[in-house]
């Protein structure tokens, strides 16, 4: 893998938790369970500005202590982030590039995007079906693959992902996931 990003390639998570409002108060459950080292995703798009603010302070105390990187999703910029999931559309957050960015990837538009905006991270998804999109049609895992294989960055897979899952598949380096980490 050709590497032309500004993050150190072993300096990226391997292995996310993807927050959203479904998570409740399990997400604290899911963060203990995060191995060191481990990556967060900030998603809790619906959730008040001023009460979305409060709990991602909060998540960044918890992840600072317990060796964890916090990335925002969305387009509010929230103090102290150690980076950001999604690509900037044109005309959008341009400027100086602060800590990590992370890429969704359900497509090649977003694959070449992904590319040339030089994210640290791709998140191929989703690999299989799952909860956050009910009714959604998943990649499958050939898709996935090929949509992986073509990305000179640390390659994510996310999508009805568990361990168990990410262990059966070639050409990821890590995986994300919400229930997974929720689970008994």
């Amino acid at each position: 893998m050709q590497r032309r990003h500004p993050i150190a390639t072993d300096r990226v998570p391997r292995v996310w938790l993807m927050t959203d409002e479904r998570t409740g108060d399990g997400l604290w459950r899911a963060v203990r369970r995060l191995p060191r080292g481990g990556g967060i995703v900030f998603r809790h798009y619906a959730t008040p500005l001023a009460e979305r603010r409060r709990l991602f302070a909060r998540l960044r105390r918890v992840a600072i202590a317990r060796g964890l990187v916090l990335v925002r999703a969305g387009a509010t910029a929230m103090r102290g982030e150690m980076g950001r999931h999604g690509l900037a559309e044109k005309g959008g957050e341009g400027g100086l590039r602060r800590g990590l960015l992370t890429a969704p990837v359900h497509d090649w538009r977003e694959a070449k995007a992904a590319r040339r905006q030089r994210a640290d991270s791709a998140f191929v998804s989703p690999v299989f079906t799952t909860r956050s999109h009910p009714g959604a049609g998943a990649l499958g895992v050939r898709r996935a693959t090929r949509l992986a294989r073509g990305l000179p960055m640390v390659r994510v897979a996310l999508g009805g992902m568990t361990a168990r899952r990410f262990r059966t598949l070639h050409g990821f380096d890590g995986w994300a996931a919400i229930d997974a980490w929720l689970g008994d």
